[in-house]
């Protein structure tokens, strides 16, 4: 039964993160006239769409890779190289998306990191540009001891999480900025809640409804990488059957110090 649920999380999870990216594009599009790259505000409209995309969608995803049940059978380094490169790929999407705001705020001599949701969106890039350089380091090169990756892994959880919370509460405040912004000296303002305040609003609760989602995920005891030696009914499912070939085991050597593999 836990697993049905998992995967039905987990499609109803990628329904959200996809709706959040069409979504985003589509507000871009229809009410703020589409995307350009030079330094014009069609290139800030590329902004929220890779934000959105990077510190929200791919970040998530990535996050989540650990508590797919075919990760807990066999090496565990092909699943670290993918929970690397879905990161890397979040982040360089959120670089992109640096680029086209700090572009457009130069060429129309607009300060930058004034508000709020400029400090909460580059405290959550420069926090995730730690974790992935100390999650490379650490988790996937092979020199760090088993005690330092017992010590730090608690930690990296923790701020995997710490970040993509950061990241919901930015875009929320930025999708907000943006409708204050745009609506201020038009006929109908922000406070008359016009069709396209009630769009924005409305990929803003699907951010949340995809983060909090993935929190959940992350979170629920049930659906975390079990102990060695302890199987799951979802492990249950991924066993051969009968005369099949069965899956590599990762044994623990006598010496104590867990394989690089397992990690």
């Amino acid at each position: 039964m836990a697993s049905g649920w998992f995967y039905l999380s987990c499609l109803l999870l990628g329904s959200l993160g996809s709706m959040c990216i069409l979504f985003t594009i589509y507000w871009m599009q229809y009410w703020r006239g589409g995307f350009a790259w030079n330094g014009s505000i069609y290139m800030f409209n590329w902004h929220p769409v890779l934000m959105v995309a990077g510190m929200v969608v791919f970040y998530g995803g990535a996050s989540l890779v650990y508590r797919l049940p075919q990760s807990w059978v066999g090496p565990k380094l092909p699943w670290k190289l993918l929970h690397a490169a879905l990161h890397l790929m979040a982040f360089i999407l959120t670089v992109v998306g640096l680029v086209a705001v700090f572009t457009f705020h130069n060429h129309g001599k607009i300060a930058n990191l004034y508000s709020l949701h400029s400090w909460l969106g580059i405290t959550a890039v420069f926090l995730f540009a730690c974790q992935w350089c100390l999650g490379f380091a650490v988790f996937l090169l092979p020199w760090a001891s088993m005690w330092l990756r017992s010590l730090l892994k608690p930690i990296h959880v923790f701020f995997g999480a710490a970040i993509l919370s950061l990241s919901i509460a930015s875009v929320i405040s930025g999708i907000n900025e943006k409708l204050f912004f745009s609506l201020k000296n038009t006929t109908r303002p922000y406070n008359s809640l016009p069709s396209e305040a009630v769009f924005a609003n409305s990929t803003g609760m699907l951010v949340v409804a995809f983060g909090l989602l993935v929190l959940y995920i992350l979170l629920a005891s049930s659906w975390k990488r079990p102990a060695p030696g302890i199987l799951t009914d979802r492990q249950l499912l991924l066993q051969p059957r009968p005369g099949s070939r069965p899956f590599p085991v990762t044994y623990m050597p006598v010496t104590g110090r867990q394989p690089y593999e397992s990690w």
